[in-house]
């Protein structure tokens, strides 16, 4: 049986209701109750419905939403609410048919129109509530992203983090209330931006210029990963990266995580994978947390502990990966939890542990490959091969 829906989700831009389409003026003149910021609700012109301001924190707001259901409802919206706006957050408490939704132009595609930059080709996200190195793995000379930002301070601080970061000669466009009577557009290199008088709604445009830019390929240099000297080494990593073969939505459990960089590689294969660390030493456990945060990959959930016991109550693994502590009685465990058509990989350094990998592939079969690696090194006047301990690699999957 279809129901009416009660609930309608309707994006506002800064010109208030004189830019919407007529479905959108007909949600607002039959509502019952209108919902929104205290600055959508500004824009409003004398109405009869209930208004009421979105609280602060969020969460409350979805309270005071629910109690109205039955009542024909309206929550003001930002542009599109489903591209980075609150659409998503609030339709997850909902049933189907309680709600539809009438977008107004998002602020990406009010930013988009007025620079003449292509949607499909520029990054676009949401920062207005997100960490600004979510768009870490994104910079790279010549790159356009367009941010939202909280408010006027962010923008500066946003600025300064890039200058932090080595992108401090990318031009930054600041736009104020896309498409409304206070629009105001201004540019400024990152690192010389001094307006003190930026106006909430913000957003930023970014002509991306410097750099240390992160590769896209696995085995990203070992200068991003602050480390202790426990961290796979970029060649290493590359190819156990390529053996765990990261798959959209996959789960990772990363045994031994020392620096955390096979788990943060693993997420920045793509935005929906998801990885756990499991590190003993709690100095290092918060150092992966550092590393993910920097990078752009602060998703990383880090257990502090030893395992195999710290793997108890995780979410289900795709793929493990153990680089170190390799024992009889931590594959026992894994094997044991893994689930059918799950991904195991592990790097034995030892003699010890060569042996124990061996074995096991001898009896679950898999793939062992030895991996021996040189550098050049000066030797006197001249040069010399300096190898690097083998590193015995067993993948299987269950």
């Amino acid at each position: 049986m279809s129901v009416d829906p009660w609930l309608t989700i309707v994006g506002l831009g800064e010109d208030g209701p004189d830019g919407l389409p007529h479905a959108s003026r007909k949600a607002l003149e039959n509502a019952e109750v209108v919902m929104g910021a205290a600055r959508h609700l500004s824009l409003l012109p004398q109405i009869t419905a209930e208004t009421v301001t979105w609280p602060v924190p969020y969460a409350d707001g979805l309270t005071l939403l629910l109690k109205n259901r039955g009542r024909q409802t309206v929550v003001l919206a930002s542009g599109d609410p489903f591209w980075h706006g609150a659409g998503g957050s609030l339709t997850k408490h909902l049933e189907p048919g309680e709600w539809r939704s009438l977008p107004a132009p998002s602020t990406m595609s009010l930013a988009a129109a007025t620079l003449g930059w292509p949607l499909e080709s520029t990054i676009t996200m949401g920062l207005h509530a997100a960490p600004f190195a979510r768009l870490r793995p994104h910079l790279a000379n010549g790159a356009r992203a367009i941010v939202t930002l909280r408010d006027g301070d962010a923008a500066s601080d946003f600025a300064a983090w890039l200058t932090g970061i080595g992108f401090g000669a990318s031009t930054l466009h600041v736009l104020e209330a896309l498409g409304g009577p206070r629009q105001r557009i201004r540019q400024s290199a990152a690192q010389e931006l001094a307006f003190t008088d930026i106006t909430h709604p913000v957003s930023v445009a970014i002509e991306a210029q410097g750099g240390p830019a992160l590769t896209t390929a696995s085995g990203r240099a070992d200068t991003f990963f602050e480390n202790d000297g426990q961290i796979t080494k970029r060649p290493v990593r590359a190819l156990t990266l390529s053996a765990l073969a990261p798959l959209p939505g996959e789960h990772l459990w990363d045994i031994g995580g020392g620096s955390g960089s096979i788990a943060i590689e693993w997420l920045l294969a793509h935005p929906r994978t998801r990885a756990t660390s499991v590190e003993i030493n709690a100095d290092r456990a918060e150092r992966i947390k550092a590393n993910a945060a920097s990078l752009g990959a602060d998703r990383l959930k880090v257990v502090t502990g030893a395992a195999p016991e710290a793997l108890a109550g995780l979410d289900a693994p795709d793929a493990i990966f153990i680089g170190g502590g390799i024992s009889e009685e931590m594959l026992q465990t894994v094997w044991q939890q893994m689930p059918e058509g799950a991904r195991l990989v592990a790097n034995a350094v030892t003699l010890e542990a060569e042996v124990l990998l061996a074995n096991w592939q001898a009896q679950n079969g898999g793939d062992l490959l030895r991996i021996e690696l040189a550098h050049a090194n000066p030797l006197g006047r001249k040069r010399g091969w300096k190898s690097a301990y083998p590193i015995v690699q067993w993948s299987v999957t269950k």
